[in-house]
């Protein structure tokens, strides 16, 4: 099969989504232009904080496209790539899409709730709290999974005596300052454009300039750590990204981060192309694997059902979405009109970039595989980051681009993927963490209660960054690879609590929900048959390294990293099953039971700060334009 062929149906298949069913959609549950949002009528120069469409599609777009479409997908493509490419297509425009806009549309019209505010609303205080400690667990998970591959992007490669290999880890080292940097000039743009009212193309030339100069820099300048010593710096990183007021780093960060990955895109599809004209297009990877394979995947506990569901989340959908959709976008829309391209539109976008991953590993197929020895890997290739990097580096390099200036840039587009979205997950997780000991479910009152005592502390917005970060890091030193089976099948579940919260929600509002019905159903089965697989197999292996009996001696050393990551992931997947079940159950429970157009959307919540702005906003739209003063002849 020719890659270009499948970028354009894809491609075709992704907009006539949007277009079509993306717009049905918001039509039947309606939108309202002239209403104001939470982030104009509650706006705290903090967490609501008003923004223009790009900028909050930045922000989504950036948050939610992280490391899933690019490992999801190429992880998956054992099974052959028509599975994957298929799961994509449907699953972004039917199921992911509609999970991320609807997690969005419901936040909006509960002045800014998180998802766990909407489920204490519409469901109850407990399921509340149980979900919350949910959310709270899985973004750890996300914290993990996403730091350990960071850094393994990163990390410098040593020769043979240890010392730097400078020639193989010059990419990754580069990367590793521009990232540095990234954080510095997030920052200052965010002032600059604020200061000067930056808009329009004076912003994107700004924007587009400070890039050029970090990737200067950037390449003059590479440092060279260890997995271990990156650890420790994204670490230092998350705890700023987590404290600081959204729009004085995250909301700059995420606008340079999406003009990056737009050009990545861009040049990944002209890559492709300029390889399709000289015929080097083709798809060599398995289009479906072979009965062999599947016999020899299934012996290893490898099914199709669920474990492909579960490891393509990001692209097809993901449960960390919402988070994302209810937790910080819903609160920087400004216009209820820009719901669908920031909710809707950044998931097809994500789509794509799924499918450009998937095109990319099955034409570099024979030349390249995750164990470095194809003719590509030059022994670096080694993790499905790199070998998305190096494939599209090469197809850059084709249509005229340096391939040092391409690998670089590259790997740092796709170290920036899971970057925006550590950073999103871990505010989230601190928030998360915050919002289980607040006593108000009022999404902007909750930050102002004046707590004493046990709970002051728990609500501390540094004790709470610091709980959430060091459980990630515990979990990180597992390996991001043990680990991410385990954080599929805790998203997917994420997604499908989040669909059963927005179908009782249409119910209960008198809007059409039956379009939730199939992907509920389906997430539900598959991530629980996912988890129940993961415990039966962390069962197993802490049981054979002795914790129920005598430790094998040849297994000594290997015991205290298998006790302490795989006992981990056991109690973790059981906490999940059972919080699962519960919120599940009551959810459930709750939709049969509610009675049809029970309860209106919430009425306007305001602050102080956005009655100010708003009233000043109106009166500059109805002041009398001023007008020349007619000239007298004397």
């Amino acid at each position: 099969m020719n890659g270009m062929l499948v970028i354009l149906v894809a491609a075709v298949a992704l907009v006539a989504g949007y277009a079509l069913y993306g717009r049905w959609l918001a039509k039947s549950w309606g939108v309202d232009p002239k209403a104001l949002t939470p982030a104009r009528r509650m706006e705290d120069d903090k967490d609501f904080s008003p923004a223009s469409r790009f900028s909050v599609f930045s922000h989504q777009f950036s948050s939610i496209c992280g490391a899933g479409p690019v490992t999801g997908t190429i992880v998956a493509m054992m099974f052959g790539w028509l599975p994957v490419l298929l799961w994509v297509l449907v699953g972004g425009i039917f199921f992911g899409a509609v999970h991320d806009f609807g997690a969005l549309y419901a936040s909006v019209k509960n002045n800014g709730k998180s998802l766990g505010q909407l489920i204490e609303k519409y469901i109850g205080k407990t399921g509340r709290r149980l979900f919350l400690l949910f959310s709270w667990l899985f973004c750890t998970i996300v914290i993990a999974a996403f730091t350990s591959m960071v850094a393994g992007t990163f990390a410098m490669t040593p020769t043979a005596s240890g010392a730097v290999d400078f020639t193989k880890s010059y990419a990754s080292g580069c990367a590793g300052t521009i990232s540095i940097l990234f954080t510095f000039v997030a920052i200052a743009f965010g002032w600059l454009r604020r200061r000067f009212n930056l808009k329009g193309w004076q912003e994107f030339a700004v924007a587009v300039a400070a890039i050029v100069l970090m990737f200067a820099v950037g390449m003059q300048f590479p440092i060279y750590l260890s997995a271990n010593g990156w650890i420790a710096v994204v670490m230092v990183y998350l705890v700023f990204a987590c404290a600081m007021p959204i729009q004085t780093l995250k909301q700059p960060r995420d606008y340079l981060t999406t003009i990056m990955m737009v050009t990545m895109i861009v040049c990944a599809v002209f890559g492709i192309f300029a390889l399709g004209v000289r015929g080097q297009a083709t798809m060599t990877a398995p289009m479906v694997a072979s009965s062999a394979t599947m016999t020899k995947l299934a012996a290893n506990g490898q099914y199709l059902f669920p474990l492909m569901f579960v490891s393509v989340a990001c692209g097809a959908l993901s449960g960390f979405h919402s988070l994302v959709s209810s937790g910080t976008s819903s609160k920087q829309v400004s216009n209820e009109k820009d719901m669908l391209p920031v909710g809707y539109g950044a998931m097809v976008l994500e789509s794509f970039v799924g499918v450009i991953a998937i095109v990319t590993a099955g034409i570099m197929f024979s030349q390249m595989n995750t164990s470095g020895t194809g003719a590509l890997n030059a022994g670096v290739a080694s993790t499905p980051f790199q070998i998305f990097a190096a494939g599209i580096a090469h197809g850059m390099e084709t249509i005229g681009f340096n391939n040092t200036l391409s690998t670089v840039f590259m790997t740092m587009n796709v170290s920036a993927l899971a970057l925006t979205s550590l950073d999103a997950v871990a505010r989230i997780a601190r928030s998360s963490f915050q919002e289980f000991f607040y006593s108000s479910n009022d999404a902007a009152a909750a930050t102002k209660e004046k707590a004493t005592g046990v709970r002051k502390v728990m609500t501390n917005v540094y004790f709470s960054t610091a709980v959430s970060l060091l459980v990630g890091l515990v979990l990180c030193f597992g390996g991001y690879l043990n680990i991410w089976p385990l954080f599929g099948a805790s998203n997917q579940l994420l997604g499908g609590m989040t669909m059963i919260t927005l179908a009782v929600f249409c119910k209960v509002t008198g809007r059409k929900g039956w379009m939730l019905y199939v992907p509920v159903a389906f997430l539900l089965c598959c991530t629980f048959t996912s988890l129940a697989m993961s415990i039966a197999s962390c069962w197993t292996a802490v049981a054979t390294y002795g914790l129920f009996g005598t430790i094998p001696a040849t297994a000594t050393t290997a015991a205290a990293p298998v006790l302490l990551t795989k006992g981990l992931q056991l109690l973790v997947a059981v906490l999940l099953v059972v919080l699962g079940v519960i919120v599940a159950y009551n959810c459930l429970k709750e939709f049969f039971t509610a009675k049809a157009g029970s309860m209106p959307d919430e009425e306007p919540e305001w602050s102080e700060l956005g009655r100010k702005n708003v009233a000043a906003a109106e009166a500059e739209a109805n002041a009398p334009k001023a007008t020349a003063e007619p000239q007298v002849q004397a």
